[in-house]
């Protein structure tokens, strides 16, 4: 295939795609635990019991196996429906309402009630009911019922972060990462309801991101007191804190990037061009902060607020977002840097990322892409990946298990 099979657009790189998603599907197949909750995957993809069941990791293998069936993937739906069953059931607080953040390996309820959490339920309830797993349509509606009352703060456009099991108690803290996953979660409710709300409310999340982000050089502040004010040196003494790190992520700054496209593109707002200028002001922050930034290829987790690498590791995820964001904003603008960009990310994605001996991607690299397990040890759950091989080629302004339903191919062969 040689070089053709990185470059965007090409049968050489579709076929890769093919073969790298495929595998992964095979890779995460035996996740399920007896109630059917997701179980953490080890480096080989054999379950890893001692650790905890998150309600996280079993809603994005929900969405990844129903996507899968989709694409022709045996056993798809029924993987899917292993992890609605937990949702709706051992993973579910019955007393108080919501789902719990996860489960021990003894299958006790881990405490607190997440809106990161939440957030996943909504979004493989929505994939799940468009495969027609029974109960996901009704889990659906459940989890939006849940978090339209203890996560969104209609006054704010802004969701808060963490309560307490009972939902008695909320935390001051407030934060970014739970508020992006709410905008997929919002965009993939949204196509499937066909309820123009959510998309409405992920706009107001992204339009005060942008502010944020725009009055920071780019460098998105994550972490926030209850009353929305940044707290920079959130986590400075615990820079690589896997959900709360200190300083800037530039992962997260290329994934907001395509969610804003995505976004932008389907609820057409007047002035559009203004955050799809955002997103790519938003790629370019990230990719010359943390691409290649110390010497070796690769996206550094986080920097300071000067754009200097403070935890150089690499983390799988933000590849996969490299990939996402570059190939969109080159199906949107048609500039050739981001072909190029793509081309150099899937070089890299197969040369050291991709695990040619025991499937999916390498979690966690050091600095010199060496296996490194501090953060992420095994490889936890396929769904960054997955979505990275599959969103290159799929119309972007559609949330990706639909696109994939609807086959909404970007035209074979095409260039944008």
């Amino acid at each position: 295939m040689g070089m053709k099979k990185y470059e965007i657009g090409t049968k050489e790189n579709r076929a890769f795609l093919r073969e790298i998603c495929m595998g992964l599907l095979e890779f995460g197949r035996n996740f399920p635990a007896p109630g059917g909750s997701a179980y953490y995957l080890k480096e080989d993809g054999k379950p890893w019991t001692e650790k905890n069941r998150e309600v996280y990791e079993t809603c994005r293998m929900a969405h990844v196996y129903a996507i899968g069936e989709f694409l022709g993937f045996s056993g798809g739906k029924e993987l899917a429906e292993k992890a609605v069953g937990s949702l709706m059931g051992e993973m579910r607080d019955k007393e108080n309402g919501g789902w719990y953040a996860g489960l021990d390996p003894e299958g006790k309820p881990l405490p607190s009630k997440l809106c990161y959490a939440h957030a996943f339920v909504i979004l493989g309830a929505s994939s799940a009911a468009l495969v027609g797993v029974d109960g996901a349509e009704e889990l659906l509606r459940e989890a939006i019922q849940v978090y339209d009352r203890y996560f969104w703060n209609e006054e704010e456009g802004l969701s808060c972060d963490t309560w307490n099991t009972e939902f008695t108690v909320l935390d001051d803290y407030r934060g970014l990462n739970a508020n992006m996953h709410t905008v997929e979660a919002f965009l993939a409710a949204a196509d499937v309801l066909e309820d123009e709300t959510y998309r409405e409310r992920a706009g107001r999340i992204i339009r005060n991101v942008v502010g944020w982000a725009e009055n920071n050089n780019w460098r998105i502040p994550e972490h926030y007191t209850k009353e929305w004010a940044p707290e920079l040196d959130c986590n400075k003494e615990r820079p690589d804190d896997p959900f709360k790190p200190y300083g800037a992520t530039p992962g997260h700054g290329l994934e907001w990037g395509r969610l804003i496209l995505q976004w932008a593109l389907s609820a057409a707002p007047a002035d559009k061009e203004i955050y799809i200028e955002a997103a790519k002001n938003l790629y370019h922050r990230a990719i010359s902060d943390g691409w290649n930034a110390d010497g070796a290829p690769g996206v550094v987790y986080t920097t300071d607020w000067d754009g200097k690498p403070v935890v150089h590791d690499r983390m799988h995820w933000t590849l996969a977002e490299a990939i996402n964001t570059a190939a969109v904003l080159y199906r949107v603008t048609g500039e050739e840097r981001y072909a190029k960009d793509y081309a150099d990310f899937m070089e890299y994605l197969d040369e050291t990322v991709l695990d040619h001996e025991n499937g999916s991607w390498f979690h966690q690299l050091d600095r010199e892409n060496r296996l490194a397990g501090t953060v992420w040890p095994g490889k936890p759950d396929v769904y960054h990946a997955l979505q990275a091989v599959l969103i290159p080629y799929y119309v972007p302004e559609v949330s990706i298990a639909l696109a994939v339903k609807r086959g909404q191919e970007i035209e074979k062969g095409s260039a944008k």
